[in-house]
Formats: C-alpha cells, sequence, structure tokens
C-alpha cells in the first residue's frame, strides 16, 4: 500500500486505543502510516512496513518524540465581544458586586452579552480565529463552540455564523453548538424568552444547519430542570441533539434530565451525586469536565473525579474557554486535572484525545490513533509524555497532522 505520511521511531507513541490497559495504548518506537486523510497502518516499525510502501512518502522522524492524537476539545465559548479583565483582576480581592459597581466594571454573562452584540461578525471573527489558532498550535485539532452571548436571534444566528466560518477557514474542525439557553436578556422575562427560543431560534438554527447541538444551563438562578427539557426536547424534534450544563454551582436535577433523555454529554458535574452518576453510565451519557474553570473563580467545590472513574462514568476534559475562563491549552488543562483534581496524566490524556470524541459523538473517526480514524495527530519536543504536567504552562507541541497535513511546524503555523 503506497502511503503519503509515514512517522517513523517514535519513541513514545500514545495511540489512546479505547480499552488499553495504560489508558494511552503506549507503543514504544511506534510507527504512523498515513494515506490521504487516514491512518491506514499504526504499530511497530514491523507491522506497519509490512504492509506500506513510504517509498513516496514524507518521512517524520520521531525519535526522542511523543506522537498522540490532537486533542478534542469538547466545551468551549470561542465567540465573544471585548473584554472582562478588569473584573477578573477584581475579583482577585473581592466578589463585593458594591465594590466592583463603585470601580465602574460591569460583570458577567451580560456584560459580555453587551460586548458581543456591540461587535462587528468580522471583530468577532477575527479575535475567534487567533484563539483558534492558538489552540491548533498547542495540539487542538477538534474544538466544539458554543453561542450563547448574543441571546437575542439576530445575535446568536451571528455567533453560529462565526462558527461555520471558523470551520471552513481554519484547519482544525469547529463543531457548533446552539446555546441559547446561556441565560435571557435583562428586557424581558424568561418565559417570553423560552417562546423565542422555541418558536424562533431552533427553527431557524435546524432550518440553516447551523449548529448541531443544542445546550441548556441548568442551574440556580439560571433555567430549571423542567425548562431545559422543554428547550431540549424542541430541540431534538428538530433534530439538534441534547447537552446540558448542569450541577456546576447546585444540583437542581439537570443531570437526572442528561440521564433521561440520554443526551451526549453533561457538562461541569461539581455537585452531581454518585447515584446520578451511577444514572449516566447507564444511560451511556458520558462526563464533561471543566478544571479550568474550577481553578478560574476558585470553585468552592471543585468537580470530584474518582468517583467518576471508579463508576466506570466516560470523562471528557476541555478548556471552556471564556471570557470568564480564559483558557486555549489542553496541555495546561491536563496540568490542572492531575494537581487540582488528582488525575493520573494518563487518564488525562485519555480524557482530552479520545474522551472529547466521545461527547462529540466522533469517536469512530478521531481521538486515537487507528487505522480508518482521521490522522488527526500531534507530535511533542519531548521523550516522555509525563513531561504535559511537569512543564507548567509550556507548549510541547512541535508539529500538528490535521487530516494527514502537517499544518503546524516547529510550533508554526506552516
Amino acid at each position: 500500500m503506497k502511503i503519503d505520511l509515514l512517522i517513523k521511531d517514535c519513541t513514545q507513541l500514545l495511540t489512546c486505543r479505547k480499552n488499553s490497559k495504560d489508558l494511552i495504548g503506549l507503543v514504544e518506537n511506534g510507527y504512523v502510516a498515513v494515506s490521504g486523510e487516514n491512518i491506514v497502518s499504526v504499530g511497530t516499525k514491523e507491522e506497519v512496513m509490512a504492509v506500506v510502501d513510504s517509498s513516496e512518502a514524507e518521512i517524520i522522524n520521531g525519535k526522542g518524540k511523543v506522537v498522540l492524537p490532537g486533542f478534542v476539545d469538547s466545551h468551549t465559548h470561542l465567540i465573544f465581544g471585548g473584554s472582562r479583565a478588569k473584573e477578573y483582576s477584581a475579583k482577585m480581592l473581592t466578589d463585593a458586586p458594591e465594590v466592583l459597581k463603585a470601580l465602574g466594571i460591569k460583570t458577567g454573562i451580560m456584560a459580555t452579552v453587551e460586548m458581543t452584540r456591540k461587535s462587528s461578525e468580522e471583530v468577532l471573527y477575527n479575535a475567534a480565529a487567533d484563539r483558534v489558532n492558538r489552540m491548533l498550535q498547542a495540539g487542538t485539532t477538534t474544538v466544539e463552540s458554543k453561542s450563547g452571548y448574543g441571546l437575542s436571534t439576530i445575535s446568536e444566528i451571528k455567533i453560529l455564523e462565526i462558527n461555520k466560518k471558523l470551520n471552513e477557514s481554519m484547519n482544525i474542525d469547529v463543531i457548533s453548538t446552539f446555546l441559547g439557553a446561556h441565560g435571557w436578556p435583562e428586557d424581558i422575562s424568561k418565559t417570553k424568552y423560552i417562546d423565542i427560543l422555541l418558536k424562533d431560534m431552533i427553527p431557524y438554527v435546524a432550518e440553516e444547519k447551523l449548529a448541531q447541538f443544542c445546550d441548556a444551563w441548568c442551574d440556580d438562578g439560571h433555567y430549571t430542570a423542567k425548562e431545559c427539557k422543554k428547550i431540549l426536547k424542541a430541540a431534538r424534534d428538530y433534530g439538534l441533539e441534547s447537552k446540558i450544563h448542569t450541577d456546576a454551582y447546585s444540583y437542581i436535577g439537570g443531570s437526572d434530565l442528561a440521564a433521561e433523555m440520554k443526551m451526549v454529554s453533561a457538562d461541569h458535574l461539581n455537585y452531581t451525586p454518585r447515584n446520578v452518576i451511577k444514572k449516566l453510565v447507564d444511560k451511556g451519557v458520558p462526563g464533561v469536565l471543566l478544571p479550568g474553570i474550577d481553578f478560574a473563580v476558585n470553585h468552592p467545590k471543585p468537580f470530584e473525579v474518582r468517583p467518576m472513574i471508579e463508576e466506570n462514568l466516560t470523562i471528557a476534559l476541555a478548556t471552556n474557554c471564556c471570557p470568564g475562563c480564559y483558557i486555549e491549552s489542553m496541555q495546561f488543562i491536563i496540568a490542572l486535572a492531575c494537581r487540582q483534581h488528582k488525575m493520573s496524566v494518563q487518564e488525562a490524556i485519555a480524557a482530552a484525545t479520545l474522551g472529547g470524541a466521545f461527547t462529540l459523538e466522533l469517536n469512530k473517526d478521531r481521538g486515537s490513533l487507528e487505522v480508518g480514524k482521521l490522522a488527526d495527530i500531534q507530535i511533542w519536543d519531548t521523550c516522555q509524555h509525563e513531561d504535559v504536567i511537569y512543564h507548567i504552562g509550556g507548549n510541547l507541541v512541535e508539529k500538528v497532522i490535521k487530516r494527514g497535513k502537517v499544518v503546524i511546524d516547529k510550533g508554526r503555523n506552516k
């Protein structure tokens, strides 16, 4: 079989195959062969070279390197206007609303909604493209991007149109999620806004194919489980599968709803009881964990991963890149997951690759290095994968291969 690309002599090849005993499917001195967009052989030198002809292939030497799947970042809010740096900085010392108001600092989601609505599509696109490019340079090859900072039909659609443009123009797959139920405008009631979601936004988003998933935030002060069920069932009727922000700051039944509706994922899970974790496992609903937001807000109850692992919940790690958690690097997320939440480095790498693919229903074509899957690959300039949590805040990535093409070389766009 003639191939287009061969990565040879990888000191550590992390296949991240499902059910690998070591979780990362480590092959020492491994080989990966690529034809077109797909992996056609992976394993030892003997296994790969017995079935491929590399005479016309681009050869990449993996000696002294770690080679693994591209990260799948399955929960972000990439597109937003303006900056909340002043708010974030002030909150290092105080959360008191009266103090922040006296400083003239607008806070929270509605501050971002106001700035996003005022920003042109061009400004929003350029800012998001810069974020996406930095994510790619740090090893992310697939990223989910939610709307939710528009909270009006025109502004939510503007965000989703930018998602579409990013997916078409960048060397990364951008998976679009409609999160109109991220909040509601200050000038209308929640009940009236839900009517707009059901009658205007969801039908239009589905008809124009602007999103694959529909999300809602189920928490105290946001949407109730009953309201989320109404919204997400309506979206499902239009062909948009369900995801949910839930149990981030309270437990009000959102994770139970995720199990009941067999959602694509349940995200956050800080307050999820163990008996509900079992429900999620029984219904095949994976969880997306967000160590970045727990760190950024100094969360009073960081998520506890060990009960989830003990119950065999499928887990993904994601950046939750947003105005309140401005993290673009999945490598940093892995480091936080290990230090702050007591995951092993192998558990964290698996959750950042194949786990992320599961929570976007993409596990059949990415998230691990296996025959037939997309050649979405990153190469680290180190000989041991543990350096991803040891080199805190750095970027180990030397090369990124997206759909069989080298798109990042020596840390820069090719």
